[in-house]
């Protein structure tokens, strides 16, 4: 990824997609060095983070990161988990953030130089098209080096850049049994 000290630039981060990838991954991020860095690299206009919170639970174990997040520059895009029965009786949650995401990014572009998105969600891929052909680069973080991959090809060849989760070890680390107040363990639903 070619960042310009003058670029304009947006983080889109899909917590439940970031966070499985993670999960796979037997990682933890530091968000605060995450942000730093893009600060360091180019001019930050916004970093959105996008999570489904369980609402009604006395506690919910994504709150303390919303939360942090939201207090250490980030912004917060929360919906309510929405719950069902499918066909076979069995009770889920659902709490998709595919719309929000890709609104968000169509509004941005014309603002911003570069986009940077944290997902591998094929969904994504006319999103990324449609900021591009606006004149917005386009980043993709994800990994291929899970089982399975947490990237969608057609995402990765869309993107104009693409890094690996695995390959940023200033602000990915392996997990550890406690982590700092900058290194949250998300829990998406």
């Amino acid at each position: 990824m070619t960042l310009y000290p003058t670029d304009r630039v947006a983080l889109f981060i899909d917590g439940a997609n970031l966070y499985s990838a993670a999960r796979a991954l037997n990682v933890d991020l530091d968000f605060r060095k995450l942000l730093g860095s893009f600060r360091q690299e180019a001019v930050l206009v916004r970093a959105y983070y996008y999570t489904a919170v369980v609402e009604g639970e006395e506690f919910s174990p994504i709150r303390p990161l919303v939360d942090w997040l939201g207090y250490n520059g980030f912004r917060m895009v929360t919906k309510p988990v929405k719950r069902f029965t499918d066909a076979s009786g069995h009770s889920r949650t659902k709490g998709n953030m595919d719309v929000e995401i890709a609104v968000d990014m169509l509004e941005m572009a014309p603002h911003l130089d570069h986009m940077v998105l944290f997902s591998g969600d094929g969904d994504f891929r006319r999103v990324v098209e449609a900021v591009q052909a606006k004149g917005v680069r386009v980043t993709v973080v994800s990994t291929l080096k899970s089982q399975p991959p947490m990237i969608a090809d057609d995402l990765r060849r869309q993107a104009d850049a693409y890094i690996d989760l695995t390959d940023r070890d200033d602000w990915v680390r392996p997990k550890t049994s406690a982590p700092s107040p900058s290194v949250r363990t998300f829990d998406a639903t």
